[in-house]
């Protein structure tokens, strides 16, 4: 979640600090290394830079989520670390990739850590996530239709002028690459996750931040695959589209063990509510754990997220939760042949999407239900920037 918000709060405070000086220029990045008073910057644009520091330049240590420069400290370049992620603002140098510092403001790696670490928690306890049912521009409302294995229900998604809404870049899996959109752009049949203020029975939240997306959910045999190109060809049960799916990092893998997809598909067929319940306890009890990828908001961090945990209390049986705590695959394992339930990316034209959540072992559930990657509302959130920065999302 930091590089949204972060990026927005450095251009403000370097803003403030150099008096809005529009000859300067600026980037923001994570330190790669420190050489005298030469710094290399990796830039969030993707650029390799090389910052100067002078005698003169402005060194100042902020929090996250200050919102100026009162609380800001000033430290010694010695101070400076690797990994730490700073704005800087000065001259361009002789060459494009080159820049005299007149100030810097640094967001200590330490630092970082603790925050996402603090709103991977806080999504958890006070986040909700589901389907868009309905949306309602002039009170501001959503509904969003959440599923777990108790059932569904419809959660109402009260906004203001202060709610933080973001959307998730088409073909990204990362919550950092999400941007700033407005209440129109959220559609029905979009995933959405709220941050906020809950009702008594989790009916109603008062959302203080959201974010959503449009994403696919596919299913079906694996026709090929091939580790090398980190993708595997699918035959989708559910748009009879051949679709080639790219599987990075990023994605979270998970492998059902046999008796625990045997017992949801006895609930999608119907079955005893006690099958399902059986194969809660299997995965270790409650569920009030875990955010929507195995790292997030519980393994992908994030999210998130990993964003689609916290969608209950302990014992409501969350389906993320429940995957989170389920065996990691690669993509290695898998053959030809292997049913999978997988939501990804949109995608683009050519049929090639990106995985984010990828479910194996899934054979008795597709005969159960062939519909039911949607039935189980895997949840697409990662609240990181991937794996790498969630061990961070969201």
């Amino acid at each position: 979640m930091f590089g949204f918000l972060a990026f927005a709060l450095f251009a403000s405070l370097v803003y403030a600090q150099t008096g809005g000086d529009a000859s300067l220029q600026r980037a923001v990045g994570v330190i790669k290394s420190i050489a005298d008073n030469t710094i290399a910057l990796a830039s969030d644009s993707g650029e390799q830079l090389q910052i100067t520091l002078q005698d003169s330049s402005r060194i100042l240590r902020v929090a996250p989520g200050e919102k100026d420069l009162k609380n800001a400290r000033v430290i010694q370049k010695q101070d400076l670390q690797v990994g730490d992620r700073i704005l800087v603002r000065g001259k361009p140098g002789s060459d494009s990739h080159s820049i005299a510092a007149a100030a810097v403001i640094v967001m200590k790696q330490s630092d970082v850590a603790a925050k996402q670490d603090k709103d991977r928690e806080d999504w958890q306890k006070r986040g909700v996530g589901g389907l868009v049912a309905a949306t309602d521009p002039a009170t501001g409302t959503i509904t969003i239709s959440m599923t777990s294995f108790t059932g569904t229900k419809n959660i109402a998604v009260h906004t203001t002028k202060d709610t933080v809404l973001r959307r998730y870049a088409p073909n990204s899996v990362k919550f950092d690459d999400a941007k700033a959109a407005p209440l129109d752009e959220i559609k029905v049949g979009d995933q959405l996750r709220a941050r906020g203020n809950k009702n008594a029975d989790g009916t109603e939240i008062a959302a203080d931040e959201i974010v959503s997306g449009t994403f696919r959910n596919l299913a079906g045999q694996i026709t090929a695959v091939d580790p090398a190109a980190n993708t595997l060809t699918l035959k989708d049960a559910i748009s009879k589209q051949v679709v080639v799916v790219k599987v990075t990092s990023d994605a979270q893998l998970r492998k059902l063990p046999a008796e625990f997809a045997q017992r949801i598909a006895m609930r999608l067929k119907g079955g005893a509510a006690a099958g399902i319940a059986g194969a809660g306890a299997a995965t270790g009890g409650g569920m009030g754990g875990g955010h929507a990828r195995g790292q997030d908001p519980g393994q992908s961090s994030s999210g998130t997220p990993g964003p689609g945990g916290g969608m209950g209390g302990r014992g409501s049986g969350d389906i993320q939760q429940i995957l989170s705590r389920m065996p990691a695959a690669a993509l290695p394992d898998l053959q030809k042949g292997d049913a999978v339930m997988i939501v990804s990316t949109q995608g683009d034209t050519a049929g090639t999407v990106n995985a984010i959540t990828l479910v194996a072992g899934v054979e008795p559930i597709l005969v159960a239900a062939p519909n039911a990657s949607q039935a189980m509302m895997l949840s697409p959130w990662s609240l990181g920037s991937g794996n790498a920065e969630a061990a961070a999302n969201p």
